[in-house]
């Protein structure tokens, strides 16, 4: 079994080898979303009792998918580990899982990595110790330079657009603004410069994984014109070489922008 394993471990490499040669000079994102999604039922699959084991998994991933996104070029990456809607789920469940989420992002914040990461989201949804200690992490790579990584933590898109709409009338009224002169004047920059990410351009692609086909809301307002891709993969099993089919199939489209 040890050999067999090598085997296609060194196949492996050769085909993410060619594949990335051949996605050379293609048209790539610059920003890519991606639904973490098919933990629990890698657990199920893989014989585990404790559907944390395939969270824990799916967090041991992470990191993995950001140096492969790294190596494909890809500059601003955004991360959905927990929804809004997540956050209903029972408190037996919801704990071991937010504190499996604070390990990974103090992994993927370590001083030995080289990305910038964000944490986006309600916040102030979760457990105060826990928005803390996602805040700190993240806070210590300000400045990096490199990949930058939005975190989706107790985020829905929904809410996200009411925040940012409830942010700008608050900016413009501290600033002793009118509000009913903003409401007269209301534009869509006006939310998109209060949305969560600084990062500032849309998403211009989408992955989920698990074969689910939906968006669920993730970067509703962001995604109005990016391409979307669905896996059939289970995201703790993600490879590298599903990054770039996905890549590939990206690179195929012609966007058109609505037009």
């Amino acid at each position: 079994m040890a050999v067999l394993g090598a085997i296609r471990s060194a196949l492996e490499a050769v085909y993410v080898r060619r594949l990335a040669r051949k996605l050379e000079g293609a048209p790539r994102p610059k920003h890519v979303g991606i639904m973490l999604d098919g933990n629990r039922r890698w657990a199920r699959g893989a014989g585990h009792d404790d559907p944390r084991e395939g969270y824990r998994a799916g967090g041991a991933r992470a990191s993995d998918f950001l140096r492969w996104c790294t190596a494909a070029g890809i500059e601003h990456v955004t991360l959905w580990m927990l929804s809004d809607d997540n956050l209903h789920r029972p408190p037996a469940e919801l704990g071991p899982l937010i504190e499996i989420i604070e390990e990974t992002v103090q992994s993927i914040c370590a001083a030995s990595e080289p990305w910038e990461i964000e944490i986006i989201g309600a916040l102030d949804l979760l457990p105060g110790e826990s928005a803390r200690v996602l805040k700190d992490a993240a806070a210590a790579t300000a400045g990096r330079g490199g990949l930058k990584v939005d975190v989706a933590v107790g985020y829905g898109g929904r809410r996200e657009i009411v925040d940012a709409v409830r942010a700008a009338f608050d900016t413009h009224t501290s600033a002793g603004g009118d509000p009913m002169e903003l409401a007269e004047n209301f534009e869509a920059r006006h939310i998109s410069e209060h949305l969560y990410s600084p990062a500032g351009h849309d998403t211009d692609f989408i992955i989920r994984t698990s074969g689910e086909q939906r968006l669920s809301g993730f970067l509703l307002w962001q995604s109005a014109y990016a391409e979307v891709h669905f896996v059939e993969v289970l995201w703790p099993a993600f490879r590298q070489i599903d990054l770039l089919r996905a890549l590939r199939s990206y690179a195929a489209r012609e966007r058109r922008y609505g037009r």
